[in-house]
């Protein structure tokens, strides 16, 4: 039990160390994907952000240190892919991208929405980038977010899901321009739209209910 207890708190300081690390580096103007798909060395950037994170969160850090030995570790783990390419992401469920100017609270909006891109393991990568690049171009929604090879409870199956967000599920022709964009960066079959709203009710498609909003 002690174990299982350590464990999810090493989760929960994962996820709090990743969302202050990419905001940190964001602030300096760099991003963790281009980092890491770059070959740059980020050690010195890491160490500063994770000693801020160590003196905001001594038990968090702790945990963290506890699982990865070392921040030597943590470093090596995200050059490798952790937290950029869902095939290589273990620690978290999901990588989130955030549209440059847009909160990160944003998604959990009730007005706000998500088309659903449903892809296999071994297309998801090349997916993702795609829709991430497109983000951060303001080419898209609000955010973008994507499963990781880490195993879902919730999962109902082997695929993967690209979520891409727009702010107001209203603004017809803003969601129908998104739609537009992926259609244009490769995603041509037809796709599902939901509302954040359905999706906090916890509803979701089974037969002979839709809770898709659009579909294009």
């Amino acid at each position: 039990m002690a174990n299982a207890d350590s464990e999810a708190l090493a989760d929960v300081a994962y996820g709090i160390f990743d969302h202050l690390l990419n905001r940190e580096l964001q602030v300096q103007g760099k991003f963790l994907y281009a980092l890491v798909e770059s070959g740059i060395d980020f050690m010195d950037d890491l160490s500063a952000i994770f000693g801020k994170f160590t003196g905001e969160y001594p038990q968090l850090a702790e945990a963290m240190l506890e699982r990865f030995s070392s921040l030597e570790t943590i470093h090596a783990t995200l050059r490798a892919g952790e937290g950029v390419t869902p095939s290589k992401t273990t620690q978290m469920y999901w990588i989130v991208q955030d549209a440059p100017g847009s909160a990160p609270e944003a998604i959990e909006d009730e007005n706000a929405g998500k088309w659903l891109i449903f892809q296999e393991p071994d297309t998801v990568d090349a997916a993702w980038k795609k829709v991430r690049d497109a983000t951060v171009a303001l080419e898209l929604g609000i955010s973008a977010k994507v499963s990781t090879a880490k195993p879902n409870p919730d999962s109902r199956d082997s695929r993967k899901v690209i979520y891409v967000y727009t702010r107001d599920w209203a603004d017809e022709p803003d969601v129908m321009r998104v739609r537009q964009r992926l259609r244009e960066i490769g995603f041509v079959d037809r796709i599902g739209y939901k509302r954040n709203i359905e999706t906090f009710a916890g509803e979701y498609a089974k037969k002979g209910k839709r809770v898709t909003y659009y579909s294009a």
